[in-house]
C-alpha cells in the first residue's frame, strides 16, 4: 500500500508547490488500479455485486427497442430512417449507433432494433420518452435497457428457494433519546473529518460519540425527526443510525446527487442531479429520485430539463429552484406538490401520481407554501393585465382542491408567506407600490386559519415606509418579531396576536441585528448581527421584555438552537479563512465553551421527534418542576463539586510545576555560585546592598603623536 499523508501534511506539500486546491478537478483525480491509499471505500460490497461491473459499465446507455415491423431489405433503409429520425430528437446517437437485426435467409428485419447513445442518461430519457410509441395501430413500441434484457437472460431454468438468513436485531434507533444525563448531540464537517459528539454543557465540554474520515463528499443532513444522518456521494446518497455506531442503513443509487431532502415524517427522501446535455444548446438534464427511506426502492422518478424545475423554490443548481417538491400534510408525509408554469402540481403518497390525475390550474401563479401541520397551501398570484387584475392569496384544502380563502391585494410590488408552526397563523407580508410608483411601503396581511371563515387583519408598522429585514413567528406561540427602519441600526418590535388585535408589545431601538432566531420552545429570542454586524448577538427575554446577555462572536456566519431551546450553537465557517469553530452559549447569553477547527464546514444539532406526552401532561410537568428539578438539583450540585475539585487539582498542579521550577533555578543558582564570586573579583556575596560604591579615576593613555620640529 502506498504511503498514507495526512490532510496537514497534503496542504503543506501543496502549498510548497504552488499548487491551488480550489482548481483541481477531484472528479478526474483516480488512483491506480487497486489501490485505495488507506481510504476504506462503503461500496466494495456494490463493486463485487453479480461478478463483474464491467458490463453494468459498458451498456448503460444502449436500449432495446421491440415490436417494430417486419419489412424486407427494400424496406430496410425507410423504416431505418423513420426509428433514427424519432430517436435522433432525444438525444445524440453514436455513429453506428443503431443496428437492426435481419434474418439472414429472407432479409426481413427482425422486428426490433439497438439504440446507442452517448450518455445513460439519453438512453434512459428515450426508454421514458418511446416506452408505449405508437408508430401505428399494430406497432407499439416496448423500450428497455440493454442491460436489463441481460439481467432477464441471467435468470435460472429452475427455481432455487431463496437462503433465508437469521435474524439479527439492529440498533435501537432511538436509543441516543435515553442519555441519562439528557444531552444532545450535533454533527460538525471539518477538513476531510466528520464528527458526531455529546454536548456536555454541564462538564463545560463536548464528549466525543463518532468519527470518520471521507465520510461524505459534499455535505451530511440529519433526517427531520432525528432518526437518520444522510451522506452523498458520487454514487448516490446514504443513511446511517445509532447513539454511538452509526451503521449504514440503506443506500440510494443516484449517480452524482447534488441535493437530497426528507419528507417531514422521514418516510421518504428526494435526491436531485443534473447533468450536461450532449448538445451544448441544450439545457441541463435533470433527474429526481423519491425512494423509500426505509427499503430503497424508487417510489417515483421526474426526468426532464432544467427549464421544467426552475419555478420557484429558494436556490438550487444549473438554474432549478430547490426544494423542487415540497410536502404537506405534517409528519403523514400523504402529499407533496411542485409549481409549473400556470400550475400546482399535487401528488399523493399512496400511489405517487397526481391527485385526480390532473393538476390545479392557477394563472401566473408565482409561489406556494404548505401549512406545517396540515394539508392546506397558500398561493401567491401577481397582479395581471397592467393591474387590471388584482393580486391575490389563496388558501386550498387538499386532497378536495376547495379554495378556502382569498384575499385580493391591489398596487402589489411582492409579498411573501410565513405560516407560524402549529398552522394557526398565516401573515403575509405586501410590499405595495405608493401612488407615484416610485417607492414602496409594507404592511401584513394576517390569516387566523383556526378561526371561523378564517377572519384575516390588516396591519401596519407604526412608520408603514420602514423598510422590513426580517419576520419570525415564535413556535407554538402568538407572537411574532420584526426587524424594520433603516440601516445600519434598525428597530426590531415585537407583537402579539392572542386576542382579537394585533397588540405591539414593545419597540426596541437602534440594534445592530439583521436576523431573528427564536428559540424553538419559544420565550427567548437571539437578534443577531451577522455578516456586516461580524457576529453581534443579544439575548433577549420576550416573556419579561428585557435583555439578558450582549455578545459577539466575531465573524460569525451560522446560529442554531438546540431541539430543547437550551443552547445554542454560533459557528464560523469556511466561508472566512481565520476563526473557524464554533462556540456553544446557554439560553440566557453566557459562553460555556469554544472549540476552534481548521477548514470548518458544518455543524448541525440533531432533532429530536415530537414529544409523546399529551399537553395536559405536559403542563402538569411544568406545575410540579420543583419536585422534578430536586433530583437534578443534586445532580447539579454533584458536577459542581466535581469541578472545583478539578480545578483545585488544576490550581495545585500549577502550584506544584512553579515549586519545582523555583527548586530548578535555586539548585542552578547554587552551582553557579563559584563563577559568581570568580567574576566579582574574590567578593562572596550576592546582596547588592553590601557593596559600597566608590568613584575611582583612571587615566588612560588613548595615543601618542610624536612630531619632529626642524629649526628655521
Amino acid at each position: 500500500m502506498a504511503n498514507v499523508m495526512s490532510m496537514d501534511e497534503i496542504s503543506l506539500k501543496a502549498a510548497r508547490s504552488n499548487i491551488d486546491f480550489s482548481s483541481v478537478d477531484w472528479n478526474s483525480v483516480n488512483p491506480p488500479p487497486g489501490e485505495d491509499f488507506g481510504i476504506i471505500s462503503d461500496d466494495d460490497d456494490i463493486l463485487n455485486e453479480e461478478g463483474s461491473l464491467e458490463f453494468d459499465a459498458g451498456f448503460g446507455s444502449i436500449i432495446v427497442v421491440d415490436n417494430l415491423p417486419v419489412v424486407p431489405k427494400e424496406k430496410f433503409e425507410k423504416l431505418e430512417g423513420v426509428v433514427r429520425k424519432i430517436y435522433s430528437q432525444i438525444g445524440v446517437i453514436k455513429e453506428n449507433g443503431l443496428w437492426m437485426p435481419v434474418e439472414e435467409d429472407t432479409g426481413k428485419t427482425k422486428g426490433y432494433c439497438f439504440i446507442e447513445y452517448n450518455t445513460p442518461q439519453e438512453a434512459e430519457l428515450a426508454k421514458e420518452k418511446t416506452n408505449g410509441y405508437k408508430l401505428d395501430k399494430a406497432h407499439i413500441f416496448v423500450v428497455n435497457m440493454f442491460e436489463e434484457i441481460d439481467k432477464f437472460m441471467k435468470v435460472p431454468d429452475e427455481w432455487a428457494p431463496p437462503e433465508i438468513k437469521a435474524y439479527e436485531p439492529g440498533e435501537n434507533l432511538q436509543h441516543w433519546l435515553t442519555d441519562e444525563k439528557g444531552r444532545d448531540q450535533f454533527v460538525i464537517r471539518s477538513g476531510s473529518d466528520t464528527e458526531v459528539l455529546w454536548n456536555d454543557a454541564r462538564q463545560v465540554k463536548a464528549d466525543p460519540v463518532y468519527k470518520r474520515p471521507f465520510w461524505t463528499e459534499s455535505f451530511v443532513q440529519w433526517s427531520p425527526l432525528g432518526t437518520y444522518l444522510a451522506t452523498v456521494h458520487r454514487q448516490g446518497a446514504a443513511v446511517w443510525g445509532g447513539a454511538s455506531t452509526f451503521n449504514r442503513l440503506m443506500r440510494y443509487a443516484h449517480p452524482q446527487v447534488k441535493l437530497i431532502d426528507f419528507s417531514p415524517g422521514e418516510k421518504y427522501l428526494v435526491t436531485y442531479s443534473s447533468h450536461e446535455p450532449s448538445n451544448p444548446r441544450d439545457t441541463h438534464r435533470v433527474v429526481l429520485n423519491i425512494f423509500d427511506v426505509r427499503t430503497g426502492k424508487v417510489m417515483r422518478d421526474f426526468k426532464g430539463s432544467a427549464d421544467e424545475f426552475a419555478i420557484g423554490g429558494t436556490g438550487g443548481f444549473t438554474g432549478v429552484s430547490w426544494p423542487v417538491f415540497k410536502w404537506g400534510g405534517g409528519k403523514e408525509d400523504k402529499y407533496f406538490a411542485r409549481m409549473g408554469k400556470n400550475v400546482i402540481s399535487v401528488y399523493e403518497t399512496e400511489t405517487f401520481s397526481l391527485i385526480d390525475k390532473k393538476s390545479i390550474k392557477v394563472e401566473n401563479v408565482m409561489d406556494f407554501s404548505w401549512s406545517p401541520t396540515e394539508p392546506k397551501f397558500a398561493l401567491f398570484v401577481p397582479e395581471l393585465g397592467g393591474g387590471n387584475q388584482p393580486a391575490r392569496v389563496s388558501l386550498f384544502q387538499i386532497p378536495g382542491k376547495e379554495e378556502l380563502r382569498q384575499k385580493n391585494l391591489f398596487s402589489v410590488s411582492d409579498c411573501k408567506m410565513y405560516w407560524q408552526s402549529n398552522g394557526e397563523y398565516l401573515a403575509v407580508k405586501v410590499d405595495r407600490y405608493t401612488k407615484t410608483k416610485k417607492s414602496t411601503y409594507t404592511g401584513f396581511e394576517l390569516f387566523r386559519i383556526k378561526e371561523r371563515d378564517i377572519p384575516i387583519e390588516v396591519f401596519e408598522l407604526d412608520n408603514k415606509n420602514d423598510k422590513v429585514f426580517a419576520f419570525a413567528w415564535e413556535p407554538k406561540g402568538h407572537r411574532f418579531a420584526v426587524i424594520h427602519g433603516d440601516n445600519p441600526r434598525p428597530d426590531v418590535s415585537f407583537y402579539s396576536v392572542k386576542g382579537d388585535k394585533v397588540l405591539k408589545l414593545t419597540t426596541l431601538k437602534q440594534k445592530q441585528a439583521n436576523t431573528l432566531f427564536w428559540s424553538p420552545t419559544g420565550r427567548f429570542i437571539i437578534l443577531a448581527g451577522l455578516k456586516g454586524f461580524n457576529g453581534q448577538l443579544e439575548f433577549y427575554n420576550v416573556d419579561e421584555l428585557e435583555t439578558m446577555a450582549t455578545a459577539e462572536h466575531f465573524m460569525a456566519t451560522d446560529i442554531e438552537w438546540d431541539p430543547t431551546g437550551r443552547y445554542v450553537a454560533t459557528s464560523v465557517t469556511s466561508v472566512h479563512e481565520m476563526e473557524n469553530g464554533f462556540n456553544i452559549w446557554s439560553f440566557n447569553g453566557k459562553l460555556l465553551y469554544r472549540i476552534l477547527k481548521d477548514h470548518f464546514f458544518q455543524f448541525l444539532w440533531r432533532p429530536r421527534p415530537p414529544s409523546f406526552l399529551s399537553p395536559e401532561k405536559e403542563e402538569e410537568i411544568f406545575k410540579n418542576l420543583k419536585k422534578y428539578s430536586k433530583k437534578y438539583d443534586v445532580q447539579d450540585q454533584d458536577i459542581s463539586v466535581l469541578l472545583s475539585e478539578q480545578d483545585r487539582e488544576k490550581r495545585k498542579q500549577l502550584k506544584d510545576d512553579w515549586e519545582r521550577w523555583v527548586n530548578q533555578w535555586k539548585k542552578n543558582h547554587e552551582e553557579q555560585k563559584m563563577e559568581r564570586q570568580m567574576l566579582r573579583d574574590g567578593e562572596a556575596s550576592d546582596i547588592e546592598e553590601e557593596y559600597e560604591a566608590k568613584e575611582v579615576e583612571v587615566e588612560e593613555v588613548l595615543e601618542v603623536t610624536e612630531e619632529v620640529i626642524l629649526d628655521a
